[in-house]
């Protein structure tokens, strides 16, 4: 099959490519077989692209999309209130079905507003069941989807068959593994997690933030145990000190940044001018739901407007280099996705350019970054396949989603005893 999308403004992400003011964009099953600013392919489908910014779509690498049901819940919580709230009180209440409908709408969410690569890490692992049911609704909602499998809780030290067992499920780089790491276990046990991976082909991802207790340099930890390599993805990374920072550099790790979340929970300014320092492309997550918006576009807009005032370094190109093609290559994916490249899957999402929100568009990166939102999302294509055309998801029944969603977020509501309309507030010690 052949679809031709035509007379779009073509933002490849790409620099041989470049952009296209007026492009054409072929695709031949799953893949790009042509971007140039006339296409001739007389016996394809053709898709009016004209009035669109044709783009990339979105990378999201570090999502906890179990989180979905709470949307909200935890917009004024601290990091300390959100590990109460979320893990304490409200996990223990998690059935697979919940975690079922937590990742089919969550992901659902994701692709319409034009994400179509996301990493899923999951710590909501407290059964295998629970994985399972997170693996089926990844599989079942539209998008490119990597299951970061959360390895447990420091009080879980046998995780190799469990995790053995869903790497069988998912071979290749469909699956990823969640360290526990050095802010949540020991090292020695962080050790085995690397080394399970590594055993079994894995990517691994770690949340890691600058000086705090148990191990107040884990990344120094980390590489002096050999734990860090070009398999290694850092989640956050405030405060790390400039000399750690330079050690993830020399393993040639990356860093996924979530912007929204590190500011409001108070983790400090986002990491990404030291490590654009040291050489590493940052890429951008959401991290989760019930603190942040689910899109893109906020991230981009806000680690651009905090960038830009503590030291002018960023450009509107940069944000969104880290939201497409940087991300691909964060997932280990830079060769099949992230931009828009003959031979690379079509994963591409259309952005309506005459919305009065962003008309008229003379820079359309500049417009993506400082003014979308996932209302302009008219199209999405994913490895080829339209899963959105007009502004409409494909083959998602909305309103039993929805219906069954807000059962489930009632009954463990009920269960753990609390109010979802923003007055409840966790207890810390």
């Amino acid at each position: 099959m052949r679809t031709l999308l035509r007379g779009g403004m073509v933002v490849s992400m790409d620099p041989e490519v470049g952009d296209l003011p007026r492009g054409d964009v072929l695709v031949e099953g799953e893949r790009i077989a042509a971007v140039a600013p006339t296409v001739d392919a007389a016996d394809a489908e053709v898709v009016d692209a004209s009035g669109r910014i044709v783009m990339p779509g979105f990378v999201d690498t570090h999502r906890h999309t179990w989180q979905t049901a709470f949307r909200g819940v935890g917009a004024d919580w601290t990091f300390a209130q959100y590990r109460v709230g979320m893990h304490g009180t409200l996990r223990p209440h998690y059935r697979p079905q919940d975690v079922h409908l937590g990742n089919l709408l969550g992901r659902i969410e994701a692709v319409d507003s034009g994400i179509t690569t996301l990493l899923d890490w999951f710590h909501c692992s407290d059964r295998p069941e629970n994985a399972d049911a997170a693996i089926d609704a990844l599989r079942t909602a539209p998008g490119r989807s990597v299951f970061c499998y959360g390895a447990g809780t420091p009080e879980q030290p046998d995780i190799a068959a469990e995790i053995t067992r869903v790497r069988d499920q998912l071979p290749g780089d469909a699956m990823a593994l969640g360290l526990r790491g050095p802010l949540m276990s020991t090292l020695d046990t962080t050790a085995d997690d690397v080394a399970l991976a590594r055993g079994l082909g894995l990517r691994v991802s770690v949340h890691l933030t600058g000086g705090a207790p148990p191990s107040p340099r884990p990344v120094a930890a980390m590489r002096d145990r050999g734990l860090l390599d070009d398999r290694t993805t850092v989640v956050h990374g405030n405060g790390i000190p400039d000399d750690e920072v330079a050690m993830l550099a020399d393993a040639g790790c990356s860093v996924s940044v979530s912007p929204d979340v590190e500011l409001k929970m108070g983790f400090g300014p986002p990491a990404v001018a030291g490590v654009l320092a040291a050489g590493i492309r940052p890429s951008l997550s959401i991290d989760d739901c019930p603190s942040a918006g689910g899109d893109m576009f906020s991230a981009m807009r806000t680690l651009l407007a905090v960038q830009r005032g503590l030291d002018g370094g960023l450009t509107t190109r940069d944000v969104l280099g880290f939201a497409t093609v940087e991300g691909a290559r964060t997932l280990g994916l830079g060769s099949r996705t992230g931009s828009i490249t003959v031979g690379k899957d079509a994963d591409l999402i259309l952005l309506d350019a005459e919305a009065p929100a962003v008309f008229p568009v003379g820079n359309p990166v500049g417009t993506v970054v400082t003014a979308g939102h996932p209302g302009l999302v008219d199209s999405v294509f994913v490895r080829g396949k339209a899963v959105k055309r007009d502004g409409k998801l494909l083959g998602a029944d909305l309103p039993a989603l929805r219906a069954r969603l807000l059962e489930s977020r009632e009954r463990i509501a009920a269960a753990a005893g609390v109010a979802v309309d923003g007055s409840w507030t966790p207890e810390t010690p």
